[in-house]
This record gives C-alpha cells, structure tokens and sequence, in this order.
C-alpha cells in the first residue's frame, strides 16, 4: 500500500510545516493569560457630572436635529425651484 502511506506522510509533513494559529493572538493586549487581573479606574459620577452629561447630549441632539432639517428643507427647495424653473414634470 504504498499509495495509503504516501498519503499519510504527505498529510504528517503538512501538518508539520502548517503555522501554529494560537501563538499569534498570545502577544495581544489581553492574550491568554489566565492570572493577568483585568482592572478598569472608571470615575466616581457624581449628579452635577451626569446633569452636565446630559444637557450636552440633548443640545448636541438638537443641534443636529436642526442642521438635519435645515439641510432637507434647502434640498426640498431647490427641488421645487428647478421643477418650476425647468418645467421637468
């Protein structure tokens, strides 16, 4: 059977030479190692932080609201001048 055993040498000598996928995540931020301890320094919140987060958030949330409309509206204008002035419809 030397058909058989060429095939399995062949598959032994792939195996050998194929490049070991694990070993490229180990030099990543985190890897994997077990014993490192995760830790995370989040800021203490306290009410005046979250109140001036969240007035910034709606007045950033109005301001593109406002350039959103602004913008459709000009483009809904222009449509309607180059419809009346070209008389396309």
């Amino acid at each position: 059977m030397p058909l058989g055993e060429s095939m399995i040498s062949s598959l032994k000598s792939n195996n050998s030479i194929k490049l070991d996928k694990s070993s490229r995540f180990r030099k990543t931020l985190g890897g994997y190692n077990k014993n490192r301890k995760v830790e995370f320094d989040f800021p203490e919140a306290n009410n005046e932080l979250l109140e001036q987060i969240r007035h910034k958030t709606r007045r950033d949330s109005k301001r593109q609201e406002f350039i959103f409309v602004t913008f459709f509206l000009l483009f809904f204008l222009l449509a309607v001048m180059v419809v009346y002035y070209y008389d396309v419809l």
